[in-house]
């Protein structure tokens, strides 16, 4: 019963939501805070929704470190809520151009003003990456990226693809881990309390001095590090239902 209810919840919400965004959309559309709008109208009532809290830490960098690139570990679609209220101002994600096909959100998504790339086709991907360093570089904007490329369903991480480290040396930005502990471990729609996803905002890392070659290495010392903090935030995750929506 409880899955049945959250479900129908989840779906009214989601089906107003993206409607609210997409009227915020087509009323000023691509200005680069809209994603961060959108993102907080699904999060704050999809989560009591969900059952679930947030705790983030860190909050206060991603404000400091703008434009930057963010990298994040990408869990599953519940990112959208879970992860989505603590996109700060200013900030865009870098998505499948195959998502402006989607009915009502691809159209959201799209004059939110997120960057859209071809990943089959190598020159329109160079192409949506300039598109990007000029956002950097140019519109004081700063981009979301699952450096994943895809959901990992929760296990550890994916290996990481270099795209947003070679980007972010090519615009002379700075790179922001973010990570969030592995929610789907406790996570089901059947269960009345799905604890606590906890988030943490890691110290900017400057790629000021940093060439093209250097990017593997940069991309791997993330990675290792946000691996450690995600792993370090799981053995601190368990639901409780106590626990306190920390979010900024």
């Amino acid at each position: 019963m409880i899955r049945l209810i959250r479900v129908l919840l989840l779906s009214i919400h989601f089906f107003i939501s993206s409607f609210i965004g997409l009227l915020i959309g087509i009323v000023r559309p691509f200005h680069p805070t809209n994603s961060r709008w959108c993102a907080a109208i699904y999060s704050s009532l999809a989560m009591p929704i969900l059952g679930i809290k947030r705790e983030v830490e860190g909050w206060d960098i991603l404000d400091q470190s703008r434009p930057c690139i963010v990298v994040a570990n990408h869990q599953s679609n519940w990112d959208l809520f879970i992860v989505g209220g603590a996109v700060p101002d200013r900030t865009v994600s870098l998505g499948k151009k195959s998502l402006k096909l989607l009915p009502i959100f691809g159209q959201l998504y799209w004059l939110a003003g997120n960057v859209l790339i071809d990943r089959g086709n190598p020159h329109k991907a160079k192409e949506a990456m300039e598109i990007t360093k000029q956002a950097l570089t140019q519109k004081n904007t700063s981009i979301w990226i699952f450096p994943e490329g895809t959901r990992n369903q929760g296990k550890n991480l994916l290996p990481f693809k270099k795209g947003a480290f070679i980007t972010a040396i090519n615009a002379g930005v700075p790179i922001v881990p973010v990570c969030c502990s592995s929610y789907l471990d406790h996570f089901s729609l059947g269960q009345l309390n799905n604890g606590v996803a906890k988030i943490k905002v890691l110290p900017a890392v400057s790629t000021q001095g940093l060439k093209q070659k250097d990017a593997a290495q940069l991309m791997h010392t993330i990675e290792a590090d946000m691996l450690r903090t995600i792993q370090a935030l799981d053995g601190k995750a368990a639901p409780s239902a106590d626990s306190v929506d920390n979010q900024a």
